[in-house]
């Protein structure tokens, strides 16, 4: 199981998901371009001494990712999903792909998921924060494919 950001804006998401990559040992794609320089330090400040027991894996763009981010279903976050995720069944190669924090996935990013998963939250609510919604979403996967120890 792997997760994937599409182009974060907030460095403090990408340094926490850093962190549930390493806690969770799964591989953390960023799909480039994204909202801050990489070697911000607010982004560094997140993800605490983790860095090095995570690997992370940065791609230029879009293409990149299709073409080298491994087998498996690419499974899509969304407030816009059609399948809840208490009703999802998770496989162990799976991605999990969430989209850009102000903007979410652009139509040909919805196209290419093979699968559309929202987490259900209260009618009244925009959305969750985007390392929030990682972790729940890694979290429900890991322990659906039955990949947690």
């Amino acid at each position: 199981m792997r997760l994937a950001l599409f182009q974060p804006a907030i460095p403090q998401n990408v340094g926490a998901c850093i962190r549930l990559g390493a806690c969770f040992g799964v591989e953390l794609h960023v799909i480039e371009p994204t909202g801050f320089r990489f070697d911000d330090r607010a982004m560094k400040r997140a993800a605490l001494d983790y860095g090095p027991l995570g690997h992370l894996v940065r791609h230029a763009g879009w293409e990149e990712f299709q073409r080298d981010r491994g087998p498996g279903r690419l499974v899509l976050f969304t407030t816009k999903g059609a399948t809840p995720l208490d009703d999802f069944i998770f496989r162990p190669d799976d991605t999990l792909l969430f989209g850009s924090e102000p903007t979410g996935a652009p139509d040909h990013v919805h196209e290419a998921a093979e699968a559309r998963v929202v987490i259900p939250i209260r009618p009244e609510a925009r959305s969750l924060n985007l390392s929030v919604s990682a972790g729940i979403a890694l979290w429900a996967g890991l322990r659906g494919a039955a990949l947690l120890p």
